[in-house]
This record gives C-alpha cells, structure tokens and sequence, in this order.
C-alpha cells in the first residue's frame, strides 16, 4: 500500500488518516465483537461493505500493523486477521464509541446489560487510574 503524507503531527489527524472512514473501525469491532476473521466473513457485516473496499482497509489495517494475517491451518485458501497489540489497543476507544451512541441513539441495538456492564468496566477503571 501506497504510504501517505501527514497531514499533520496533530494526534486526531494521526488517528483519522487510519480510521477517518465509516469502514476501517467497524472491521476492527467485527474483530473484537464478533467471531468473523475471514474476508467473507466481515462481508456478512449488517452494513454491507463492498468487496474493494473491504480489501483497501483489511491491506490498511495491515500495513499500519493494527491487525495481523495469517493462513488458516485447516484450509490454505482462507486467511484469518487479527488484531495486534496495536488494535486491541483501540478496545477502550470502541467502548467510548459504545457508550456515546448508547446515550444518544434511542435505537441502539446495545443490549441493556452490555451498557450496564461497560459503564461499571469504565468507572472501575477510572477510578484506579484516578481519573476522576
């Protein structure tokens, strides 16, 4: 993949030249959130996602080393991704993602105890790095 100019050294401009599409994280919280690792799989995504777009972020989560590929022993035809150290680093940002929606979207598709349980997971932590 072509390698891009920064724009800036602005942290926010760093993290929109890898995730400033309504694509790239929405792959990340399929790998997160869900069993799919596979093309096809994150294919399956309710938000339908075209097949050269899909292949543009997988090769750019890849290039930034977000996520990882790798053969899939039992079929040699299918690669797995997943995420690296890097990506699952992007966990609390999708729980904020999460949260935020939840509060401010009365159709979320959040499950009740899944926000109930991100907020307690998100005060502990807080409250041990003493945030607040």
């Amino acid at each position: 993949m072509e390698k891009t100019k920064k724009r800036s050294h602005c942290p926010i401009s760093f993290a929109l030249d890898i995730f400033g599409d309504k694509w790239t994280l929405l792959i990340v919280r399929d790998l997160v959130f869900t069993e799919r690792k596979t093309y096809g799989e994150f294919l399956e995504s309710d938000e339908g996602i075209a097949t050269n777009i899909l292949a543009n972020r997988l090769r750019l989560l890849e290039d930034t080393k977000i996520v990882s590929r790798s053969k899939n022993p039992n079929d040699k035809r299918k690669e797995f991704y997943t995420l690296t150290q890097k990506g699952l680093d992007l966990i609390p940002i999708l729980m904020e993602f999460i949260l935020w929606s939840a509060k401010h979207d009365p159709e979320t598709n959040a499950s009740k105890e899944f926000i109930i349980q991100a907020r307690k997971i998100k005060s502990a932590l807080l409250r041990k790095t003493k945030i607040i």
